[in-house]
């Protein structure tokens, strides 16, 4: 009898099993792909290194703007892929021994659950049976691909995030059917290595949520460097290698590429386990259709003994939230009081220039009815960014409520925001002031103190 199974070995999954085992718990962790889950194999790791190696290319590109000469700089595809694959291969043994040191079991293959009875929940792997007295469910998600009309007579020209990270070759042209976060951070790096990339988005900006003001910015730095965008443009069906689409005056239009990443979002996987056989209550959008997997701010489902972290839940699909969630889990089944809180949630897109931000954005505030005022610096403020960033656009944007002057929100665009949002993070968290943010010391110089002197600008 195990005191805790974890269907799924991504960041919420290997993560609450790392927490769990160094708690005294035996756990065992079924996967059926490889540890680390899509984040790892599939998307935040593969992709930060291939956008890695672009920035590096980019640097070398121009680096007479540094007084730096580098001659005939140029670039090999097939390594940079090659180092991809290093890169990935080194992180899951990682993980793996992680998980090991907890002294959890690991099982590769399907796991199905059977069903929950008074001896604890049965679920089945490649022919054993596994009792335990709590199951986390961290399934994950898989990318949406809508059923537009010729996309299976396309064949291989469609690909989704795991297909375009197993290409050898590098296309010419790239269409990307979607302007979120995923399809940004692929136009990013092919535009930098020189193939020309079309993206066409439904929305009337990129980056979804994220904030419009510095959406905008990263698109017209995009833009300048090339990438075209079609905003407000409904796909209609694929030719072969080309996209249509209406435009927003319903005129049709076309674009081709090598090759079409469709990436208009993700869903969770709640089929081909067995969840069915548990009676787990699903959360349901506002037509009626379930999203994810039903929980409260202690991680549980309607079923005591069953816990759900991760993409599954369908909620915040990133993998610090789903660690974190998978973290709550764990302190829950082990009796500690702990409970999820989403107001705190960073997001960061791995562009060059990067953009990160957490807390409330503008439409956010505005939709909920709260009272905010906006204070906003440029990076050049800093003068670190000065010194590194010559081709470098930047802005660092508060929100901070009108009367006692607490944090709402932080937003940024510029290099290295994923490395200072931190600090956004822990002053919402922590619901500090402006007066009290003033107060904390910053190393200098660095970039994070944009963050310091843009609430020195509240009044």
């Amino acid at each position: 009898m195990y005191d805790l199974a974890i269907i799924g070995a991504g960041p919420g999954g290997y993560v609450a099993a790392e927490r769990a085992g160094a708690k005294g718990l035996k756990v065992v962790l079924f996967e059926k792909r490889e540890l680390g889950g899509v984040c790892l194999n599939e998307g935040c790791i593969p992709t930060k290194t291939l956008l890695y190696s672009a920035k590096v290319y980019d640097y070398a590109k121009h680096a007479d703007m540094y007084g730096v000469s580098v001659d005939g700089a140029g670039f090999d595809f097939g390594k940079i892929i090659d180092r991809k694959e290093k890169v990935v291969k080194k992180l899951v043994g990682g993980v793996k021994a992680g998980v090991k040191g907890a002294k959890a079991e690991i099982v590769k293959g399907d796991a199905i659950i059977k069903g929950r009875s008074s001896e604890g929940i049965s679920i089945e792997c490649e022919g054993k049976e596994y009792q335990s007295r709590n199951l986390l469910i961290c399934a994950g998600s898989e990318a949406v691909v809508p059923p537009f009309p010729g996309l299976k007579e396309a064949g291989d020209v469609i690909v989704t995030n795991r297909e375009i990270l197993a290409l050898r070759e590098q296309p010419k042209e790239l269409v990307i059917i979607g302007g979120g976060v995923i399809g940004m951070e692929f136009a990013s790096f092919f535009n930098s290595i020189g193939t020309k990339v079309t993206v066409v988005e439904m929305m009337p900006k990129i980056l979804g949520p994220m904030d419009e003001e510095i959406s905008q910015m990263l698109q017209g730095v995009y833009a300048k460097r090339g990438v075209e965008f079609c905003l407000r443009c409904k796909v209609t069906g694929i030719e072969g290698n080309t996209v249509v689409y209406e435009d927003p005056e319903g005129k049709v239009c076309r674009v081709s590429g090598d090759k079409i990443l469709v990436s208009v979002g993700r869903r969770a996987v709640l089929k081909g386990y067995g969840l069915e056989n548990l009676g787990v209550e699903l959360a349901l959008n506002p037509a009626g259709r379930p999203y994810g997997i039903k929980v409260d701010e202690k991680m549980r489902t309607n079923i005591p003994g069953v816990y759900a972290a991760g993409d599954v839940t369908g909620f915040s699909m990133l993998a610090h939230t789903a660690s974190r969630e998978g973290e709550v889990a764990v302190n829950n089944i082990c009796g500690q009081a702990d409970h999820m809180r989403y107001n705190a949630i960073p997001g960061v897109v791995y562009t060059n220039p990067e953009v990160a931000g957490v807390g409330l954005t503008e439409a956010e505030a505005a939709k909920k009815g709260i009272e905010y005022k906006v204070v906003k610096l440029p990076m050049a403020y800093s003068g670190r960014f000065v010194a590194e960033n010559e081709r470098g656009e930047g802005i660092c944007k508060v929100l901070v409520g009108p009367k006692y002057h607490e944090v709402l929100g932080v937003h940024m665009m510029g290099n290295p925001c994923s490395e200072m949002i931190h600090s956004a993070c822990i002053a919402i968290e922590q619901e500090m002031t402006v007066e009290q943010l003033k107060e904390v010391v910053f190393p200098h110089p660095t970039v994070s103190e944009i963050l310091k002197e843009t609430v020195f600008t509240v009044k």
